[in-house]
């Protein structure tokens, strides 16, 4: 059936208004115009009121006669640059090209440089222009090209500050996305690393990256995480937290389903065992998921040292994981409602020391517990070495005090003291947060309930972890796993096995790629 001259009319001026009825000059919506005063009025419009982007115009060509414009942020690009940079020598190889041939350069990069990118859309040239790097527009041309320039300042490579390394890598991240990236690839020389670049954050425009060995990860995971960060639409992104607190499957649960790391040591060795790693522009910390309780407990540094060591140091953790969790409580629950288990001369002793005392033992618990909660955080706020110096004196001085007092019994100093000093023994700043709340807990459970408020205590904070997955794995792998079908244990948990012996993956990685060492010639049977 033919069109009707009514259609065709219609359609004629559909085209007209999406191409702004001017071919000449590219005036379609988004495009870049080829006329360069069109472009300048464009930038000069969205640039209103923004000081440090620069705009530099200048003419090029042989003859001199085609007008340019050099746009970019007065940091990332300086005057010395432009003089002495491979900016600046490209736009005098660029004066010396006959003017009927500068398009043709620029479109084929006849001039060799490295990164350069020829946008058509405006939109697109000036979020590389926020990105950090210089943009040329040409009379003439309707494109706009993308030169890679320094950037935006950043921190060098430094050492890591949450996590101390005793042996091995000293370096940590960065807040650049790039040199992060570069980091990982530095130890994973290997074509089947991908990164994954996605620019989130509406008004920000940050650039985050998912890095993982393609054969490794469970596809079903990263297409997972896909859906996880693409269906927020947020004005900003600043750091890995704030998407950590957006991907949270449980997010009423204090325990962290995702484990952070400066260490690129630390997150090559993850990637290698078949997790992913997510990295955000302007931060320092990765996140690397999925995670379980027991990963909490590892430092990079127990693949380095002997194992037997390994091993004690772990068992420590775990107890000092305990006591920070429930010695409070168990201390109450002793003295209140089950002293005869303890020792006629112990028990004589704490009754001596609380003589005197106003408040009854669990309100001693209480007000200690919350001065060292002051003190820590005074500590941490504190700047420089001021922070170390008011833990130790605050503690000692408030604690004297407070029995000079006769607040609090000595022995209340000591267990509250005991209790802090475990917290600092678990090697993750994150997993020390659920220990420092669960612990109020346990304190009431064991002040009013003795003994049996601890057992249900317990019994109620096995089942929460019980209930709990990272993105399908079980939150207390591999302790819940010895019963799957078709799972082996990779020997690297609470105990961890000779070197030699760590032959297989944990259970992230996918079934036929568990094995990850074996000795040459032989044949690779068990990660089938």
């Amino acid at each position: 059936m033919k069109k009707t001259d009514k259609t065709q009319a219609a359609e004629k001026t559909g085209k007209a208004q999406k191409t702004g009825g001017n071919t000449k000059s590219c005036g379609t919506v988004g495009k870049i115009s080829v006329s360069l005063d069109e472009n300048e009025a464009w930038l000069k419009e969205r640039c209103a009121n923004c000081a440090d982007i620069m705009m530099h115009k200048m003419y090029l060509g042989r003859e001199a006669d085609v007008a340019a414009l050099l746009v970019f942020g007065e940091v990332t690009v300086t005057n010395t640059l432009l003089e002495d940079s491979l900016i600046g020598k490209m736009m005098n190889e660029l004066r010396e090209v006959p003017s009927g041939e500068l398009a043709g350069v620029l479109d084929s990069n006849a001039l060799g440089v490295a990164d350069t990118i020829a946008y058509e859309d405006r939109e697109l040239a000036l979020a590389a222009l926020l990105a950090g790097n210089a943009v040329l527009f040409l009379d003439g041309y309707p494109k706009a090209v993308k030169i890679a320039s320094k950037g935006y300042p950043a921190m060098v490579v430094q050492k890591a500050d949450t996590e101390k390394a005793l042996r091995g890598s000293r370096e940590s991240f960065t807040e650049s996305v790039k040199l992060n990236e570069a980091l990982v690839r530095k130890r994973i020389r290997n074509t089947g690393l991908k990164v994954e670049e996605i620019t989130l954050g509406k008004r920000s425009a940050t650039v985050t990256a998912l890095v993982y060995m393609e054969d490794l990860i469970y596809p079903e995971i990263l297409e997972r995480i896909r859906q996880e960060i693409g269906q927020w639409e947020i004005d900003g992104v600043f750091d890995t937290g704030m998407l950590e607190q957006l991907c949270q499957k449980h997010w009423l649960s204090p325990f962290p389903q995702f484990e952070t790391t400066e260490r690129p040591d630390r997150a090559a060795m993850e990637v290698l065992n078949g997790r992913i790693l997510f990295l955000c522009d302007n931060s320092p910390t990765a996140l690397v998921f999925p995670t379980t309780f027991n990963d909490f407990m590892q430092v990079s540094e127990d693949r380095y040292h002997w194992f037997g060591m390994v091993t004690f140091l772990r068992v420590l953790r775990y107890l000092a994981m305990a006591a920070a969790l429930m010695i409070s409580g168990c201390y109450l629950a002793v003295t209140c409602f089950h002293t005869q288990i303890l020792p006629t001369n112990l028990l004589l002793s704490f009754a001596e020391a609380r003589k005197g005392v106003p408040f009854p033992g669990i309100i001693e618990i209480l007000l200690m517990e919350m001065a060292f909660e002051l003190i820590r955080e005074a500590g941490v706020r504190m700047p420089g070495p001021l922070g170390g110096t008011i833990g130790i004196v605050g503690g000692l001085i408030i604690g004297d005090a407070a029995v000079s007092a006769n607040l609090v019994s000595p022995m209340t100093v000591v267990v509250v003291a005991f209790s802090a000093l475990s917290s600092f023994a678990i090697p993750k700043e994150e997993f020390t947060v659920p220990f420092r709340l669960l612990k109020y807990g346990f304190i009431f459970l064991g002040g009013f309930f003795g003994i049996f408020g601890i057992v249900l205590g317990i019994y109620l904070l096995l089942g929460h972890l019980a209930g709990l997955t990272s993105f399908g794995i079980p939150y207390l792998m591999p302790f819940v796993g010895k019963g799957l079908e078709d799972y082996r244990d990779p020997g690297d948990d609470l105990v961890r096995l000779p070197f030699h012996l760590l032959t297989l993956r944990p259970v992230f990685a996918r079934r036929h790629q568990r094995v990850r060492m074996r000795r040459k010639g032989e044949k690779d049977v068990r990660g089938q």
